[in-house]
């Protein structure tokens, strides 16, 4: 099952401002399409409460959260539509036997044309919610990445994330000197004509949690 084009956003009843691109829908789960800067859940206090979550339960009346995406990361979510559905969702990513693949435009110049970083990150509590590695308290992270095309004085690359820690990506890329284009915590050439984090969360691929098909998803790089 291949999702390669993008359909007209979905709006939640009477509210037109809470757009949900549904990508794909059965009585179980769906995929959708995150825009960038946007939550994946509710945060703390009245004015956090517009998430893809909150859309989702307004949307299709039960939502669980079962991964999330950074605030300014766009590309694919899952939302299970019933708490089994989000156990054994919830079990595949445990398990690591989704396979995850983001798209990015990093800073160069590169010395090679794919590699792996093996990095333990922990929270950077000074700083919240900036991550930081840290080799001594930091929990395992895995991250392996493979240059597409260079671009101008960016490189475009793909991002294969074996584990799932917070900033994970942002994090492992800045610490090999090529920080994802438009961070704000950890691109200190960010300027004023970055308009976003150049960060999309680009394939999943997984077994049914309940047909178990092997099913694939993909949202087209918006930048």
């Amino acid at each position: 099952m291949s999702i390669a084009s993008k359909p007209a956003p979905i709006s939640a009843p009477l509210m037109p401002t809470l757009a949900l691109e549904v990508l794909y829908e059965d009585e179980w789960f769906s995929v959708i399409n995150k825009p960038e800067n946007c939550l994946s859940v509710p945060g703390r206090g009245a004015d956090k409460q517009d998430s893809i979550i909150y859309r989702a339960q307004l949307h299709f009346g039960e939502a669980h959260a079962v991964h999330r995406l950074d605030y300014a990361t766009s590309g694919l979510i899952l939302v299970a539509k019933t708490l089994e559905c989000h156990r054994r969702l919830s079990e595949h990513f445990r398990e690591r036997i989704v396979e995850k693949e983001y798209r990015a435009v990093v800073r160069g110049p590169f010395f090679g044309d794919h590699g792996i970083i093996k990095k333990p990150l922990r929270c950077d509590w000074p700083n919240r919610p900036r991550q930081q590695v840290c080799k001594a308290w930091g929990k395992p992270a895995e991250t392996r990445w493979k240059v597409l095309h260079k671009e101008s004085d960016h490189f475009r690359v793909q991002l294969f994330p074996i584990t799932g820690r917070s900033h994970q990506l942002r994090v492992h890329m800045q610490s090999i000197g090529h920080a994802i284009v438009g961070d704000e915590f950890y691109d200190k050439d960010i300027d004023n004509t970055d308009e976003r984090l150049l960060l999309h969360a680009y394939r999943l691929e997984f077994h049914h949690p309940f047909t178990k098909a092997w099913v694939k998803f993909i949202s087209p790089c918006p930048f």
